[in-house]
């Protein structure tokens, strides 16, 4: 058999990169312009090799009953490795996927193709016009990873699209975002802020390393109308490879301080990484 070769593409948003892992066999690692997006192990769908990946996993794992078809939107579509993971673990599961780079997504459809019958609509549109558009208690979970290169776009930072999100989730749905930060951290004060504006519970989880403010690093936020299972994804998370503590609360409150909701007219993308921020987790 050959061996895989690299595929690199320059699609609508910069220069995609699929990478062979040469330690799993049908295992790749998704780049654009050169920072780490995905990482996709086809023969094993429920291998998610970036931490944070792992403690969104960990938070789909305890929506409702453990293996029940989930409705899950999807923002960010990437080489689609979360939607893969829920179709696996919860087969019969309905997704839709919104990625707003069409040529990345035809790369990842050619080269990694999704198993037939995974349930799983992609669609090329920006992800806060296409949110606008969907209908009223449409999904059981919405998964917001989003990046313009490194940053979160700046309109998907705002209250108006925290109120579409909760417009778009049913009353017990779940929104999870894969954001990014250091200290002062006023990037990721601000968007709790929003979502505390629209959402009643909160969580957030992130290494504690990051919520010391000691490096750069992701921070998984989870909004909800009821109580989440915290303490079963702090179990998870603590036991991870690189574990990770579960604020909500009280410490969710004073880690917010005094930060307030985020207008569309004052929205500014997520700050900028340092070089070599985000290597494989």
């Amino acid at each position: 058999m050959s061996e895989p070769i690299p595929h690199t593409r320059r699609t609508d948003h910069g220069t995609a990169k699929l990478m062979p892992d040469v330690d799993r066999e049908r295992a790749w690692l998704l780049t654009v312009d050169g920072a780490p997006q995905s990482y996709v192990d086809l023969d094993e769908p429920t291998h998610l090799e970036f931490e944070y990946a792992r403690r969104i996993g960990y938070v789909l794992d305890t929506v409702g009953e453990a293996g029940r078809p989930l409705d899950v939107l999807h923002l960010g579509g990437g080489a689609l490795t979360l939607p893969r993971y829920v179709a696996a673990t919860r087969p019969g599961s309905r997704q839709e996927v919104v990625e707003a780079d069409r040529g990345l997504l035809e790369l990842v459809a050619e080269h990694l193709p999704l198993p037939a019958g995974s349930g799983v609509a992609l669609h090329a549109a920006d992800a806060r016009a296409w949110l606008e558009t969907a209908p009223d208690d449409h999904a059981d979970v919405l998964v917001a990873d989003v990046y313009g290169g490194s940053r979160v776009p700046a309109h998907l930072t705002t209250l108006a699209y925290a109120r579409e999100a909760e417009r778009v989730l049913r009353p017990g749905g779940v929104y999870l975002a894969n954001l990014a930060d250091a200290t002062p951290f006023g990037f990721l004060r601000s968007q709790l802020a929003t979502f505390a504006a629209v959402f009643e519970e909160l969580a957030l989880i992130a290494e504690p390393a990051v919520l010391r403010g000691r490096r750069f690093g992701n921070a998984v936020l989870v909004a909800a109308h009821r109580p989440l299972d915290t303490a079963a994804v702090a179990r998870r998370a603590a036991a991870d490879a690189f574990p990770a503590r579960v604020e909500h609360g009280a410490a969710v409150r004073e880690f917010t301080g005094s930060a307030r909701a985020v207008e569309d007219a004052d929205a500014v993308p997520s700050p900028q990484p340092p070089d070599g921020a985000f290597g494989i987790g």
